[in-house]
């Protein structure tokens, strides 16, 4: 989604900004951001569910203002420089993969882009080669810094195609220098794809999770487990879906990730079931459970696929049909499968859709009216300004 050209256009903080991939909008005021994505979402709900059932969306709720610096997970691309000399950092550039070296970014957490340019400095001084774009050649190949925004610890993760004795002097400069990071990891990740992370990580030194405070629930974020990045908004979601279910007295969180949602529903005194396929999520999800001193009984999380529980496979995950359903499914939504257990077998009298992409919610927002199911609120949240990227808390009640 590309703003029209007939929006009004103001100056661009990011001197990257035209050959960056990231922040498309940052040239749009920012009042046209959050109003392009309310009228989006509501654009896509009234087609999936027509006048009678669409619901007037709230206005996007804007978290950070002014809206800089929120992403606190920072995440650089490392390759070779021009001919195929030195090391650059920086992102891709629009619609290709080819690096577009950068000496800013103004959306990334400023703690977190100086321990990045530090890497950068070290690598490129110490001639560690930057991975070539078969990863034939070359070792490094991003630098991953999490800045946990409440408790100011940070962990810098090295991705690289191999744990080669080049690396050794410029970790030991980075880490004596004033910007070294609270915890270091590397992760080993020599094949292609999309993926960011390999299966391998090794701390080098310091700490091994940050700790991160959302309200008043405290967050245990290793380096390669998923973590919302713009904490605000996150404690925004948590605040609405909170609110929608503070009378369930039993809850099953589906793709419930590292339990940002049922920890502090288990606080107020929900009996929560989270089911998330990630190992590393889950056991994120634990520590986190055992920090807040929140009993097993109170919150307990189950390694599974949702397709699999909602499938059978695991009839001891649930002992009776919940009062309420959390969901926060990966982009394209749920599965049918999934979409028809929750809503035609366990009926749960309320539902709290997260979303991060609004064709899917459409969609599965469909599937439940078709059910008996009714929109009582759709709210969205600005977590990632700039970009058109929205994401949105939808509430459902029989």
């Amino acid at each position: 989604m590309n703003a029209s050209p007939d929006v009004a256009r103001i100056e661009r903080r990011c001197r990257h900004f035209e050959a960056c991939g990231g922040c498309l909008w940052q040239d749009v005021p920012y009042e046209d951001q959050l109003e392009r994505k309310r009228r989006s979402v509501q654009d896509l709900l009234h087609r999936a569910l027509g006048s009678r059932h669409s619901p007037i969306v709230d206005p996007t709720l804007a978290p950070a203002d002014p809206p800089w610096g929120f992403r606190t997970k920072v995440h650089f691309v490392l390759g070779a420089g021009e001919r195929g000399r030195g090391l650059v950092m920086g992102h891709y550039r629009r619609g290709s993969q080819a690096i577009v070296p950068v000496e800013e970014c103004p959306v990334h957490a400023e703690a977190g882009n100086r321990i990045a340019f530090a890497f950068r400095d070290a690598l490129s001084d110490g001639r560690v080669p930057a991975v070539t774009g078969d990863l034939r050649g070359g070792v490094v190949r991003h630098v991953v810094v999490r800045v946990a925004q409440s408790s100011g610890q940070s962990l810098a993760t090295l991705v690289v195609t191999r744990n080669d004795k080049l690396l050794r002097p410029a970790v030991r400069r980075v880490l004596a220098g004033d910007t070294a990071p609270a915890g270091l990891h590397l992760n080993v990740h020599p094949r292609p794809g999309s993926f960011l992370f390999g299966p391998d990580t090794t701390k080098l030194a310091g700490l091994s999770q940050v700790r991160e405070r959302i309200n008043d629930v405290d967050y245990l974020v290793s380096p390669t487990s998923f973590f919302q990045m713009n904490v605000l908004a996150a404690g925004r979601m948590v605040d609405l879906v909170l609110a929608e279910l503070s009378g369930a007295a039993t809850v099953l969180d589906l793709y419930g990730g590292a339990g940002l949602f049922s920890l502090p529903l288990a606080k107020r005194g929900a009996r929560v079931t989270v089911v998330e396929e990630s190992a590393g999520s889950v056991t994120d999800g634990d520590a986190s459970r055992r920090v807040n001193r929140i009993a097993e009984s109170r919150c307990r999380f189950v390694r599974a696929r949702a397709e699999d529980v909602a499938s059978g496979f695991y009839r001891r995950v649930l002992s009776s049909p919940p009062d309420a359903v959390v969901m926060d499914p990966p982009r394209q939504g749920c599965s049918r499968a999934v979409m028809s257990w929750v809503a035609h077998t366990l009926r749960p009298p309320a539902i709290a859709y997260v979303s991060c992409n609004p064709e899917a919610l459409a969609s599965d927002a469909g599937a439940l009216v078709a059910a008996g199911y009714r929109v009582r609120r759709v709210q969205p949240i600005d977590m990632f300004p700039h970009t058109p990227h929205i994401e949105a808390v939808a509430l459902f009640g029989r």
